[in-house]
């Protein structure tokens, strides 16, 4: 038996848009980076980029469960001493920086390599209401509102 192995012109990217009003920032993220990673593709490979691309629109109107707007904390240093800065999601929101939150979120559940590093730059793209620039690449709708815990997303 031989392992046969896609080269990257056999791979076949679609692009998915996802409109993230009202969606709780933990389930977004995890199915975004299944998405990202390539998981819910049968030729899926953890060392090449076979994974879709994701636009997600409305990222202002993500929520959070419980208290999180006010007591998650995102810190950031600055390389200096004392330079640690820390902020809240309700903050980011404020300065119009939601794509932060949900960035932060879906970086968190990636490998950290150049591989997903890319993937991050190239594959996913964060807009805050629902105009985006992306309509030549026939973006395909995820529908995270009809689906519950008893059913699964279909790409």
């Amino acid at each position: 038996m031989k392992t046969t192995t896609l080269k990257k012109s056999e791979f076949q990217k679609a692009w998915h848009l996802l409109d993230a009003t009202d969606i709780s920032v933990g389930r977004l993220a995890s199915r975004v980076s299944l998405i990202l990673k390539g998981k819910n593709k049968p030729q899926y490979s953890p060392n090449l980029p076979v994974g879709d691309g994701v636009i997600i629109i409305n990222t202002d109107k993500v929520k959070f469960s419980g208290n999180k707007n006010t007591e998650k904390k995102y810190y950031k240093h600055t390389g200096h001493p004392g330079g640690i800065k820390e902020t809240t999601p309700n903050k980011l929101k404020e300065n119009n920086k939601s794509n932060i939150i949900i960035k932060k979120a879906i970086k968190g559940m990636l490998p950290n390599s150049p591989l997903f590093r890319d993937l991050m730059k190239n594959n996913l793209k964060l807009y805050k209401d629902a105009n985006h620039p992306h309509e030549s690449q026939n973006p395909q709708n995820l529908d995270f509102k009809s689906v519950n815990r008893k059913n699964e997303i279909n790409v």
